[in-house]
């Protein structure tokens, strides 16, 4: 039988300015361990530390952009793009230009004790 997940929960993560982060799939909203989704909105200016995760991390940007920091560069993705971040690769994320609403898959799910942020 389908479940229906009625609304999602809301994730407080460091950056700034501070960030929205609704998890409908996940650790936190139905104990779900093996993926997480959760829709995102950043303001302008928005950052938030660098990470080594271990979980891979795909983003699907909404509205706005997002720029992706990575060992090789960075990337800016777009409206209507996406970006796959690999388990233990390191990104950093952060929307400097007018702010972004977007959707984050991880799997597994997303934790705060295995996304392993920069001091």
């Amino acid at each position: 039988m389908p479940e229906l997940v009625p609304a999602p929960t809301s994730i407080e993560v460091p950056g700034e300015p501070p960030k929205e982060i609704l998890e409908y799939v996940g650790r936190v909203n139905t104990c779900t361990d093996d993926v997480s989704i959760a829709v995102m909105t950043s303001a302008a200016g928005w950052e938030e530390p660098g990470q080594r995760p271990e979980f891979d991390e795909w983003t699907l940007v909404l509205e706005g952009s997002v720029r992706v920091e990575h060992e090789g560069g960075e990337l800016v993705v777009e409206a209507g793009q996406a970006v796959l971040a690999r388990a233990g690769e390191w990104v950093r994320y952060s929307t400097p230009g007018q702010g972004a609403r977007y959707v984050s898959v991880c799997l597994p799910a997303f934790s705060p004790d295995t996304v392993h942020r920069d001091e």
